[in-house]
């Protein structure tokens, strides 16, 4: 798993995750006296609020640290935690607006024992608590940024980083001309650094691009396009702008290795819009989705 993947909007579900835990063990009701329950004295609310949430909220980190490869009986997990979260927030709005349904039977059992259970004011419903509250409000911030994370540009940046998403770094933070920097300094063809039998590099282009205001000719390696015979394929180094998994190459459906952003890869070789791609510990396999990938 990737934990770097996660975004802001991931981020905003875990506070929220956190916030219904928190609330779950504060008391239901503010006119209880001592006795007053919490969420755990009543599993429908505990289950259908709470927890739902919660588990919700681990659905759509775990789908999003995976890169989308766990399901649920064929359900991508990010869209089970996504439904999940919104049926928390619709159960704490019917909880928070009928409070006599949500811990009606307690008062009832209070009042048959003879230990009070007395409303304050002689209320019809008992004014919700704490922990009804601060659940209403973390269910609701736990639906809209679940919703939201798929639709707000602030929201899918990553949630490390600082101020979106960054063009792409060398691999490890090392100075230009360490691994996997298609613009080092003194590489010669065939070495690390620099693409087999490419020229000093132009400013990174979208893979398939033309050159942008008034660079320099890209070489032939550069100038590729992705249906292009595989005959007059060379070598080049790119970077994918989000992570996405690199497959065996016998075909397998499972991932064995996880391309991340502000990383430069080497592209060995071209298989229809598929390329082979080699990563920084030596390991080869294919690059299924070349949309949007950044050349070197």
């Amino acid at each position: 798993m990737n934990f770097r993947s996660l975004t802001r909007g991931d981020g905003v579900v875990i506070g929220a995750a956190v916030l219904l835990f928190i609330a779950s063990f504060l008391d239901t009701f503010d006119d209880a006296g001592d006795d007053a329950p919490n969420a755990w004295e009543n599993g429908s609310l505990l289950m259908g609020m709470y927890l739902i949430g919660i588990i919700g909220a681990a659905c759509i980190v775990l789908g999003r640290a995976t890169g989308g490869q766990r399901k649920i009986v064929g359900l991508d997990l990010i869209q089970v935690g996504i439904a999940f979260a919104i049926a928390s927030a619709w159960s704490s709005l019917g909880a928070i607006f009928d409070t006599d349904q949500s811990f009606g039977f307690f008062f009832e059992a209070l009042s048959n024992s003879g230990l009070g259970g007395q409303r304050s004011g002689g209320s019809d419903s008992p004014d919700a608590g704490m922990g009804l509250i601060l659940g209403l409000i973390g269910a609701l911030a736990l639906a809209a940024a679940a919703v939201a994370t798929n639709i707000v540009p602030a929201l899918k940046a990553p949630l490390a980083g600082g101020g979106g998403p960054k063009a792409p770094q060398p691999y490890g933070g090392q100075p230009q001309g360490g691994y996997g920097y298609p613009g080092a300094q003194g590489a010669q063809p065939g070495q690390p650094g620099q693409p087999y039998g490419a020229q000093p590099a132009a400013p990174a282009q979208p893979y398939g691009g033309q050159p942008q205001g008034g660079g320099q000719t890209p070489p032939p390696a550069q100038a590729q396009q992705a249906g292009a015979p595989a005959g007059d394929f060379s070598p080049f180094w790119f970077a994918v702008p989000v992570p996405r998994p690199l497959y065996a190459e016998d075909g397998s459906p499972t991932p064995i290795a996880e391309l991340a952003p502000g990383t430069w890869y080497l592209a060995v070789e071209q298989r229809g819009q598929s390329l082979v791609a080699q990563t920084q510990d030596g390991r080869r396999g294919v690059l299924q989705d070349t949309t949007g990938i950044q050349r070197g």
